[in-house]
């Protein structure tokens, strides 16, 4: 029983998360890579803490207050970081869910050397504590970093404020979790409750950005690639802004910048698409000439440069919800 209680909880937990992603935003795959991180980054948390323990004389109690939730939420953190600029994160349950998997290795990896060292005396009780509470608390305390980062690129904040403010939450966070300022038992209910309801709301919240992003988006996208294609785009907004540029490009790259434009609005709607079919429950559609226009516009992108990128920013603005979403269609 206490190995039950000691090892399931978490996994449950993150089973639901998965469930509750009605979009599908998260790859089995990168899950598994989160969890095989949080695995390792126990050891490699360990071994940072004794060091540090041993180079400094500090006691169990300082280094477990203070010291080790530093260390352990910043080697967590790595991954994060890494998923994130390689923009296979675009919101906030998708980094809620890898930042709880995290969470779960880590959490299962630290509960599995409590049963090994303690044997028969890892009990009922301690195992309810650690299964409900602190194994829970790893994966939170990583989902509300993932959380405040990706929010944060997404309103396009400075990237060290947002890395060190999410750090910063999880680290803080940990560290009270380890005063054990309030009975265990108590302590551990309040993570079962307000947990959850942080997920809720976060989902809740992330859901209908997610589907305003994309009926308003998605309409616009539409309508504007009917018009490239039926020859009516001069007549539109955005085809007299893009016939205002002529008087700042060379005509060659003015012809690279609307090939651009107009192939960003195709991948760009594909890409929708899938998302709309996986909220459906219906198989995406994969089109084989799909990765050789991923690498046609990415050329096209170098082409145009830094100047044709910014002059088309009010049409096409390639920031990390933009390439994570082309990089679903990979």
């Amino acid at each position: 029983m206490a190995f039950v209680f000691g090892f399931f909880p978490v996994i449950i937990f993150l089973g639901c998360l998965f469930l509750l992603d009605s979009f599908k935003l998260v790859k089995v795959g990168l899950l598994l890579v989160c969890l095989g991180w949080g695995l390792t980054s126990t050891g490699v948390a360990y071994v940072l803490n004794t060091g540090l323990a041993n180079y400094f004389s500090l006691d169990f109690e300082t280094l477990s207050r203070y010291v080790a939730p530093a260390v352990e939420e910043v080697i967590k953190a790595g991954m994060v970081f890494f998923l994130i600029a390689r923009r296979q994160i675009g919101f906030m349950v998708d980094a809620a869910i890898y930042g709880f998997a995290i969470g779960t290795g880590f959490a299962l990896a630290e509960n599995t050397w409590y049963y090994w060292q303690l044997g028969a005396d890892f009990n009922t009780i301690l195992a309810v504590v650690r299964g409900f509470g602190t194994a829970i608390m790893h994966g939170g305390t990583m989902a509300i970093c993932a959380i405040i980062v990706i929010e944060g690129v997404q309103r396009s904040s400075k990237l060290l404020i947002s890395v060190t403010t999410g750090l910063l939450a999880a680290i803080l966070i940990h560290a009270l979790f380890n005063q054990f300022m309030v009975n265990p038992f108590i302590q551990t209910l309040l993570i079962i409750i307000l947990l959850p309801l942080v997920f809720y709301f976060v989902f809740m919240i992330s859901t209908n950005h997610l589907q305003k992003w994309l009926e308003v988006e998605f309409s616009n996208e539409v309508d504007m690639l009917r018009m490239i294609r039926k020859g009516y785009l001069k007549d539109s907004k955005a085809g007299n802004y893009l016939s205002s540029l002529k008087d700042h490009f060379e005509p060659e790259v003015l012809v690279d910048m609307y090939c651009y434009f107009s192939l960003y609005l195709e991948l760009s709607i594909k890409a929708k698409r899938n998302l709309l079919l996986k909220e459906s429950g219906i198989p995406v559609i994969i089109e084989p000439d799909v990765k050789d226009k991923l690498t046609e516009i990415k050329i096209l992108r170098k082409m145009i440069g830094k100047a044709g990128e910014m002059a088309l920013m009010p049409l096409v603005r390639m920031q990390h919800r933009e390439l994570w979403k082309l990089n679903q269609l990979e």
